[in-house]
Parts: C-alpha cells; structure tokens; sequence
C-alpha cells in the first residue's frame, strides 16, 4: 500500500470537519484578527479541507475571539463543494448565520443541564425546544442542520454522563431534520471503550443519520478515541490545526485533537481523507506564530514517516 500527502489512493474515505477556526480559537487569550481567520480558512481549503467550522454565531461580549463572524463569512473564499459551518446557539443567532449565508448551521446542544445552564443559559430540556424552532426556522432554506452532543462522555459540572442520557438526548434530536449528528468529548474524558459502547447505542436511534465524533486529547485519549470512532464506523471526525482548541466554560478543558497528528493516524492505517498532511502541519504552524505559542501538535515536529 502507498500512502501519499491525503491517504492511500483506494483507501476507505474518513471525513475530516476543520474547527480550528472556531472551536481551536475561542479560548485563546490572543485574539487573531479577521483578516487571519479569513486566511486560516482559506488555507484550511486549500490544504483539502472541504468542511470547516468556520465562525461561530455568539454573543462576542462572552467571547470575544469569535467576534466578526459576519466579516469573516463575507471574506472567505466560496466553492461549490466547500461547506462554511456556523455554530449558532440560538434563534438570535441562527438569524445571524442566515443572513450571512453560511453553508450549514450547527447547533451545539448540550447532555447535562450544568453545562448547558453555564455555557448556554438553558437546561437541556429548554435547549433542545429552542433547537424544534430554529429547525422550523431552517424549512426551505436548503440549508443543513447538523447538531453536536457536547458534553456526551463526562460533564465539568455534573461529572459522569450515562449512555442512557445521550441516548435520551439523540432521540429528541432525531425528531428534526438534522442530516449528522456529532457526538462530542468536550473536555477530554473519554476512553475508547466508551467510544464504541456510545456510538453503537446512538446509532441504533439515530434513524441512520451520519455520525460525526469530536474529541479533545485533554487526558491523552483523544486519538485512541478517534481511531475507536473510526472502528465503530464513523466517518465523519473533527479536529483542529496544529491542536489548539478548548471551552472558556469548561474548566481545564484543553486542545482539540491536531488535524495533522490525526491524518498520520488515519493515512498510515489505510484510510483516506483528501487532506494534505504537510499542509495541515504548516497551517498549523502558521497559527501557533500568530497566536505566539506552539502547537501542541506533534507532526509539526517529528515529521511525516517516510520523509
């Protein structure tokens, strides 16, 4: 087998989502301009990305570093097979993200009522009505709904997460016309087998929606976890360049799993993502000098294997 720059030619296809323009940024202390996250968006394209995060539809006043979200979709550049996520957390901003015409909206809803009170002001229950609306609210637009699980392997607030409550959650997600439902290790607590008991139990009352797997490496897991979601059949997974990321609402939650430590994984195992590994680990070094730190992401320093 030969496994190039985007993964062995014939090899089963995982599909990489890009967050780190929103999700790798929010709780950075440096705030990067809009003309750098127009440019990190655009290279993440360039790179072979063809689905990213790219702002997010939030109240900049509790996050200032995803302030200019309307700039930001307005300079990007657009391609018929490039889809601009925006993470909205209600109808106020999903009003936002439709007048600025992103490509797919994301609505992030959480498993507990701790973290959802504290990152979202609702419980959960609420959460998921506001999410009904904002799906009536989507009918005929052609735009997709995606809904992410946050918190669905263990909360800061409320600690251990049952299989059963994700579940409970997804059935009520399954109600709306969400295409892809992602289930999300927003703070790193997860283990692998976990993983594989949860992704087999959402499955089985997703009602065959696509599922997509997001993890932090906060505890060291979050690539045995990715390679365990892939296992289980998912094909759809998040990452961010050069492995920044983390909540300003979760305490010690720190970075996404990196893009690039995730395609050497992936490639050299003889899956295929269209993403370019050195271009993924160069675009992560080109973030890490704008934020003036340096990526937790190991590619950057060790290199491809073979060079």
């Amino acid at each position: 087998m030969t496994v190039d720059d985007r993964g062995p030619a014939g090899g089963e296809h995982v599909e990489i989502v890009e967050v780190g323009p929103r999700d790798g940024l929010q709780n950075e202390a440096k705030v990067l301009s809009v003309e750098d996250r127009i440019a990190m968006i655009d290279r993440a394209v360039d790179a072979g990305v063809r689905r990213i995060e790219a702002v997010s539809f939030v109240n900049p006043a509790r996050v200032p570093q995803m302030a200019g979200a309307e700039e930001i979709m307005k300079g990007v550049r657009r391609a018929p097979d490039v889809s601009h996520i925006g993470l909205v957390l209600n109808r106020r901003g999903l009003d936002r993200a439709l007048r600025a015409a992103v490509s797919e909206v994301n609505v992030a809803v959480p498993a507990t009522d701790g973290f959802c009170v504290r990152n979202q002001g609702s419980t959960v229950d609420e959460m998921l009505d506001a999410l009904a609306d904002m799906d009536r609210a989507l009918e005929g637009t052609g735009i997709p709904l995606s809904v992410t699980v946050s918190t669905a392997f263990g909360c800061p607030f409320d600690g251990e997460v049952s299989t059963e409550r994700v579940v409970e959650v997804v059935r009520r997600i399954a109600d709306t016309s969400a295409v892809e439902i992602a289930l999300a290790d927003t703070i790193g607590v997860g283990v692998p087998r976990q993983v594989t008991e949860l992704v087999a139990a959402v499955a089985a009352v997703a009602d065959g929606r696509a599922l997509r797997c997001h993890f932090h490496n906060t505890r060291n897991t979050g690539y045995a976890n990715a390679w365990a979601a892939a296992e289980a059949g998912v094909r759809v997974l998040d990452s961010s360049v050069g492995g920044f990321g983390g909540c300003p609402f979760a305490p010690a939650a720190t970075g996404n799993i990196a893009t690039e430590d995730l395609l050497y994984l992936l490639h050299r195992s003889g899956l295929h993502t269209g993403v370019s590994l050195s271009a993924a680990a160069a675009l992560g070094d080109w973030t890490g000098e704008r934020l003036d730190k340096a990526p937790p992401a190991y590619l950057g320093r060790a290199g491809d294997f073979p060079a």
